[in-house]
């Protein structure tokens, strides 16, 4: 069976594990939310593709809904300390990894749907 879903976040992430629970043999195909995508300290940030790619690989922090599980935040802390802006996003450091990488690939020539793909591959 081939399912093809619409989702973002947190509530599309959990729709997603309850739908590979309830049909483990199909075919899925998600369309990330990019909506909410940002350029922030250079980087480019997909809020919603990460917390589906956090989710279903096992790597969210389960408390929160999204984020990294285990995560630190020497790096926030330390922009903070330079009063960079925007102080309200909060990136954890292992966070930081998925963007940078992110970004670069992009940079070199990659789309948005390959990078993810490469990301997931991952997880």
């Amino acid at each position: 069976m081939r399912i093809t879903v619409l989702a973002g976040g947190i509530g599309g992430a959990r729709f997603l594990s309850g739908l590979k629970l309830a049909e483990p043999n199909a075919d899925i195909t998600v369309i990330g939310n990019t909506a909410d995508d940002i350029w922030l300290f250079g980087l480019k940030i997909c809020p919603d593709l990460d917390t589906l790619m956090y989710t279903l690989g096992g790597g969210i922090d389960s408390d929160k809904g999204w984020g990294r599980n285990d995560e630190t935040w020497r790096v926030k802390e330390e922009l903070a300390a330079y009063r960079a802006d925007p102080t309200w996003f909060g990136l954890g450091d292992l966070d930081f990894a998925t963007h940078i990488y992110r970004t670069s690939l992009l940079t070199n020539g990659l789309t948005l749907t390959e990078v993810t793909k490469k990301l997931c591959e991952r997880w």
